[in-house]
């Protein structure tokens, strides 16, 4: 099968040779049943995968299921996978069939599998076992016949030996496994993916498609893209919406890559900082800690910036028009920043020297624990998006669920994000 004909069908933009290898794999599993799992970064695309492996399957006139695994709260994940009977719970007035009783004879996508709760674990285990499952508050096996194909953006090896996923269906998930490469190894495609989302969005509004001049396009592929395809579409959408001139050099590029220094010097993505495609780590806390990192080195720069321009303004310098004129210090991510020199050695605790040593304006609150870290960096997320969970979680790039875990673990209450 000719891939250019799945990519158009699709909407698959991208020649690299990781993409088209991942395409590949799965088209050849497609027509078996076989349970797939496929591993990539937030925000990489892997929701296209068992769509075109339902597609050319002998399962293609059956049902099609796509459930987040990490939206749905834990109370209620057995019943929405599952189902119930009536009465098994409170608010339970009737009997309800599960996702893998409705998807009888297709195939259900589990995105974000390794959110699942551990006695969910356990039902998917039987399922994909004996195809066997059983309703909440009942006592009856049913069976069904599904595929199943996973997803997830963490490292599942990594989560087995910390507890928090089953050995046993890791292995049963993982009986095909696909990476999708992030956008940072495909650079080849981010300026083509760059010219298709602005010129989607110029036909949608009627209004010119923007283009990148050499120097731009340059900056475009050596930036990391830590939200790799999703975060290029919502700068390419930025971008044609908000300037006027449709030519965008470097310097107008610029302001819509966050912490954009120069190639090598970003957040590193992956366990080692190397970016690697086919093995990276739990990002969830790392991402955090980045995220709180850079607020507060900015904020560093500008307290640093008004005391400047206070004391000139008491010494008659002239530079008294206000609070965004001239900030003296420029705030650049470094490398070193990021590299933390033993595994006992925290990164906020690299960090918080770098941040903290400064001759003109001091922070007194700077986190010194990742604990402290975290709770600080889901506060300021919550009360920036007025306490909605959703967009909070979203800003973080974690699922819901982490973020209500999270909530809990760390003593977030309704007053601390109230308070400003």
């Amino acid at each position: 099968m000719e891939l250019q004909s799945v990519k158009q069908r699709f909407g698959i933009i991208g020649n690299t040779a990781a993409l088209n290898r991942a395409l590949e794999v799965a088209l050849r599993v497609a027509p078996t049943d076989l349970t797939v799992l496929i591993s990539g970064e937030s925000g990489v695309g892997k929701e296209f995968f068992p769509q075109i492996i339902h597609a050319y399957s002998a399962r293609k006139h059956g049902n099609y299921i796509a459930v987040n695994c990490g939206a749905i709260p834990e109370g209620t994940i057995d019943s929405e996978l599952f189902g119930h009977e009536k009465g098994s719970f409170t608010g339970a007035t009737d009997s309800r069939k599960g996702y893998f009783e409705v998807a009888d004879g297709g195939t259900i996508f589990l995105d974000e599998v390794g959110e699942l709760p551990l006695t969910t674990q356990v039902r998917l285990l039987r399922v994909l076992q004996s195809g066997e499952f059983i309703r909440v508050g009942s006592s009856k096996a049913q069976k069904t016949n599904v595929r199943v194909v996973a997803a997830t953006n963490v490292n599942l090896r990594l989560a087995v030996e910390a507890g928090r996923f089953r050995e046993d269906l890791y292995y049963r998930l993982n009986t095909v496994p696909i990476a999708v490469p992030p956008l940072r190894d495909r650079k080849g495609d981010i300026h083509l993916l760059f010219r298709k989302f602005a010129s989607d969005i110029a036909t949608q509004y009627h209004i010119p498609p923007v283009t990148l001049d050499t120097r731009a396009r340059e900056m475009l592929e050596e930036y990391r893209w830590p939200g790799n395809v999703r975060q290029l579409k919502n700068v390419a959408e930025q971008i044609s919406a908000i300037e006027e001139r449709r030519e965008i050099g470097p310097e107008t590029l610029l302001r819509y890559l966050p912490d954009y220094s120069t190639p090598g010097s970003l957040m590193p993505v992956g366990p080692t900082g190397h970016g690697s495609g086919s093995e990276f780590a739990n990002t969830t806390e790392r991402d955090i800690l980045y995220k709180l990192l850079f607020d507060l080195r900015g904020e560093v720069s500008e307290l640093k910036g008004m005391v400047a321009e206070l004391a000139a303004a008491q010494h008659g310098s002239g530079t008294t028009s206000g609070y965004g004129t001239a900030l003296p210090v420029k705030y650049t991510a470094t490398p070193t920043l990021y590299t933390p020199a033993t595994s006992e050695n925290p990164y906020i605790e690299t960090a918080a020297e770098e941040v903290t040593d400064t001759s003109t304006a001091t922070v007194d609150s700077a986190p010194q624990t990742k604990e402290e870290a975290q709770r600080e960096m889901l506060i300021r997320a919550l009360r920036k998006h007025r306490g909605k969970r959703k967009e909070a979680a979203r800003e973080l790039f974690i699922s819901e669920r982490t973020l209500y875990r999270k909530i809990k673990e760390l003593g977030i209450q309704d007053k601390d994000i109230a308070n400003e």
